[in-house]
Parts: C-alpha cells; sequence; structure tokens
C-alpha cells in the first residue's frame, strides 16, 4: 500500500511516502489509521487527533469506513479552504 502525507502530516511523520503491508485486521481507513498511530512517535503525532485528518483512497475523498486494499494509494492530509 502507498501512503502519501501532505503539509503538517508529512512534517510529523518524516516522510511524504511510504509503502507498506498493514496487516489483514487493516480493511478500512480507520483501521489504516490506527495501526499507522502505533507505528512511531512521528506517526502517534500526526494522527493524534482524526478529526483533522482528510483522506482520499485512489484519488478519491474517503471517509473512516471506506475499504483499503493492498494495491490502494491512500493519501493523508488536512483540511483546506478554498477562495
Amino acid at each position: 500500500m502507498k501512503i502519501l502525507y501532505f503539509a503538517w502530516l508529512k512534517e510529523r511523520v518524516g516522510a511524504a511516502e511510504e509503502t507498506l503491508a498493514p496487516p489483514p485486521s487493516v480493511t478500512t481507513v480507520s483501521d489504516l489509521m490506527t495501526w499507522l498511530r502505533d507505528q512511531s512517535a512521528g506517526h502517534a503525532a500526526a494522527f493524534s487527533d482524526r478529526r483533522v485528518i482528510r483522506c482520499a483512497v485512489n484519488q478519491n475523498l474517503a471517509t473512516p469506513t471506506t475499504p483499503v486494499a493492498a494495491n490502494d494509494e491512500v493519501a493523508f492530509f488536512p483540511p483546506m479552504t478554498g477562495g
């Protein structure tokens, strides 16, 4: 699974992207966020408040219940505003 991080998430995790293989129990965005939080102190800091994180799976906006699979591209980013 290719995971992309943007803005302050990238800074906290310490990488713009990672290729990871979550365990089979990770089936949704919510599961993935929980699993990622346990990967390092930087991940824990990045995912400490899920309410301020948005996600896209394969470039489509996602919710916590959106399914994820091994070959997906998952992007995490802060909320954006237009202007």
